[in-house]
């Protein structure tokens, strides 16, 4: 039996996961590990929207993303 909270995220999902919170944390001028918390722990940002919507994110402009995820950020109430 496969342990539910384990993530098999492919590479690509992978690498676009990082590009997300790398930028977003840019965007912020914070350390990438706080966004990282922010998406994977306080909010289900990652395993909810980034990873799931990957197909369509991952054709968008980095400054599309980095705005989209802000304003996720803001709609969930989830601030740094």
């Amino acid at each position: 039996m496969e342990n539910a909270s384990s993530k098999d995220y492919t590479k690509e999902e992978t690498e676009f996961a990082i590009f997300c919170i790398e930028n977003v944390a840019l965007h912020l001028k914070v350390d990438a590990s706080v966004v990282y918390h922010i998406f994977a722990q306080k909010s289900d940002i990652l395993d909810s929207y980034i990873i799931p919507c990957y197909d369509v994110l991952h054709t968008q402009g980095k400054e599309y993303i980095v705005n989209d995820l802000i304003d996720l950020m803001q709609e969930k109430g989830v601030a740094l």
